[in-house]
C-alpha cells in the first residue's frame, strides 16, 4: 500500500485530523453436493480523511489513493468540518488523546495457498461427507478468507499499519424427516490466513460426525416447554449474550442516547461470579479472533473491563464519547470500509471462565435444558433480548435427554446475569461473527458455559 504523509498536508487552525488508507480483500469457495458453486475474489480500497474542529466532524473519502488524491480528500474533510462548525458553533473542544504507533502485519510465513489447494482442501471434506453419509439431501462446504489492511495517521501522533486476516470453514448438512427439512452446521477457523489456520482436512472428519449426530438427534426433537427454567447456556450462546445484550448497551454512543447501562455505572448488574471484558487483542497469551492493537482513531487499544465481579465498571469509547463523559479512552473506534467513519465497536467480547466443569453444570439441573447453539439474535438498549436456539436438549435429573425443536429464549440480560450460579472452566471463541451496527464489521465473541435461568419459548 502507498506510504502516506499527513503533517505536510494539514492546514493551520485544525483541532484534529485523521487520514486512513485501507484495502479489504476477500476470497470465497463453496461446494454444494460435490459441485463447485462459488469461486470468487474481490478487493476494494481507498482513502478517508476525518477532521474535528469547532466541536463537529467533517469527512471525505475517495478511491484515488495517490498523493494528490490524499491532499484533495483532506482539504474536503477540513472544508466540511468548517462549514458545519459555522452553523453548530460549539467552540473549541479538545478531544482526549492516547496515541500509539505500531505495525501489525499478520501475513503468513508459509507459501500462500493457491486456489487449487483451497479447492482440494474442501473437496477432501466433501468427499468424506458424501462417502460416509450418502443419505443426506444437502451438503455444503465453504471456505472464506478475509483480509483488512490499513494505514492510519492522526494529527495527535497516532500511526498504524496493520493487516488482519480471518479464515472460516463452514460445514452445513441437511436431511429430511417426515417431509420436514432438518439442518445443522458449524463454523471453524478464525484469525489468520488459510495456510496458517487450516492444514490437514481429515482433522474435520470427527467434526462432520458430530454435526451429523446432532442432525440425527433433531429428527426426534420435541417441543420445548414455555416458561422460566434452569438452563446451561453453552459458550456460543453465552458469547452472543455478551455481545448483543450486554456489549451494545455499554457502547458509550448508546449510553449517550439512553441505553439502560447509563443508569448502572458502578452498580451491581450481575452475579458476583460474572466478569465481562471486551478484549483488545490478546487473551491468555493467545491472539483473539479480531485483534485490535491501535484503533481507527490512532488510539492505543486496551482491554475494557465492562463488568467486574458483578459490578458495571466501564463503557467502551471513541474520542468524542470519552470527551463528553469525561472517561478514559479504550480504543474501540473501528470502521469496516475505507469510506466508513469510525464508530464505537466491540472487538472480542467475553465472559471470563470460572471453575466449574460442564458435565457438573448439566448434572446439577433436575428439570431444564442444555442450549448449545443459536441461529440469530437481537437485543435493544434496555438489554432485552431474544435469541433463536438452533440446537438444544432436555435435561432431566441431571441427564441429557431428547433434542428440542428450534425455539427462542428471551429476557433482560442484566436480570439473567444475576441468576448465574455456575461458570465453566473452558473458554471458547466464536470466530466468524459479523456485527451490523450501521456498518458490518468482524467481531469475536465467546466465553464459558453459564448455568442460569432463562425464559424459554415453547408449548406450555
Amino acid at each position: 500500500m502507498h506510504k502516506m504523509s499527513l503533517a505536510s498536508l494539514l492546514p493551520a487552525g485544525i483541532d484534529y485530523t485523521e487520514l486512513k488508507q485501507q484495502e479489504n480483500r476477500r476470497s470465497s469457495l463453496a461446494f454444494l453436493n460435490g459441485t463447485l458453486i462459488q469461486n470468487s475474489s474481490s478487493s476494494s480500497g481507498g482513502i478517508m480523511s476525518r477532521t474535528f474542529t469547532g466541536g463537529v466532524w467533517g469527512l471525505a473519502s475517495s478511491a484515488d489513493m495517490s498523493s494528490p488524491g490524499m491532499e484533495k480528500v483532506i482539504r474536503k474533510a477540513v472544508a466540511n468540518a468548517r462549514l458545519l462548525s459555522h452553523s453548530v458553533n460549539k467552540g473549541k473542544i479538545l478531544l482526549p488523546s492516547n496515541p500509539a504507533v505500531g505495525e501489525y502485519l499478520f501475513f503468513s510465513k508459509k507459501p500462500a495457498w493457491s486456489t487449487a489447494q483451497r479447492i482440494d482442501f474442501i473437496k477432501v471434506i466433501d468427499d468424506y461427507v458424501a462417502r460416509t453419509y450418502p443419505e443426506l439431501s444437502t451438503r455444503q462446504i465453504a471456505l472464506n478468507q478475509d483480509e483488512m489492511e490499513k494505514n492510519i495517521l492522526t494529527s495527535d501522533g497516532g500511526s498504524l499499519h496493520s493487516m488482519t486476516p480471518r479464515s472460516i470453514l463452514v460445514i452445513y448438512l441437511m436431511t429430511t424427516h417426515n417431509g420436514e427439512a432438518i439442518q445443522n452446521y458449524d463454523v471453524f477457523g478464525g484469525f489468520g490466513q488459510s495456510e496458517d489456520v487450516f492444514d490437514d482436512p481429515s482433522v474435520y472428519f470427527p467434526e462432520v460426525d458430530r454435526i451429523y449426530k446432532e442432525l440425527q438427534d433433531k429428527k426426534d426433537a420435541v417441543f420445548a416447554r414455555g416458561g422460566t427454567f434452569d438452563v446451561v447456556l453453552d459458550a456460543k450462546l453465552a458469547g452472543i449474550l455478551s455481545h448483543e445484550a450486554i456489549g451494545h448497551t455499554t457502547e458509550a454512543d448508546f449510553v449517550l442516547n439512553g441505553s439502560i447501562a447509563g443508569d448502572y455505572l458502578n452498580q451491581p448488574v450481575a452475579s458476583e461470579m460474572v466478569t465481562l471484558i471486551d478484549i483488545a487483542n490478546t487473551w491468555d497469551d493467545q491472539i483473539c479472533p479480531v485483534p485490535v492493537f491501535i484503533d481507527d482513531e490512532g488510539s492505543l487499544a486496551e482491554d475494557c473491563v465492562i463488568i467486574e465481579n458483578g459490578i458495571l465498571k466501564r463503557y467502551m469509547h471513541d474520542k468524542e464519547s470519552a470527551q463528553l463523559l469525561g472517561h478514559s479512552l479504550t480504543g474501540n473506534a473501528r470502521a469496516y470500509a475505507y469510506s466508513d467513519e469510525p464508530l464505537i465497536r466491540m472487538r472480542n467480547t467475553m465472559i471470563v471462565p470460572g471453575k466449574d466443569k460442564l458435565q457438573d453444570m448439566i448434572a446439577s439441573i433436575e428439570d431444564g435444558y442444555y442450549l448449545v447453539s443459536s441461529n440469530n439474535g437481537q437485543a435493544d438498549a434496555t438489554s432485552e433480548f431474544m435469541f433463536g436456539v438452533a440446537l438444544g436438549y432436555e435435561v432431566k435429573n441431571g441427564k441429557i435427554g431428547k433434542a428440542i425443536k428450534e425455539t427462542t429464549i428471551s429476557g433482560i440480560a442484566f436480570d439473567l446475569l444475576k441468576t448465574v450460579t455456575m461458570i465453566s472452566e473452558d473458554m471458547n471463541w466464536t470466530a466468524a461473527g459479523m456485527c451490523g451496527k450501521k456498518q458490518m464489521i468482524p467481531v469475536g465473541m465467546g466465553g464459558p458455559a453459564l448455568r442460569c435461568k432463562v425464559n424459554m419459548g415453547g408449548r406450555s
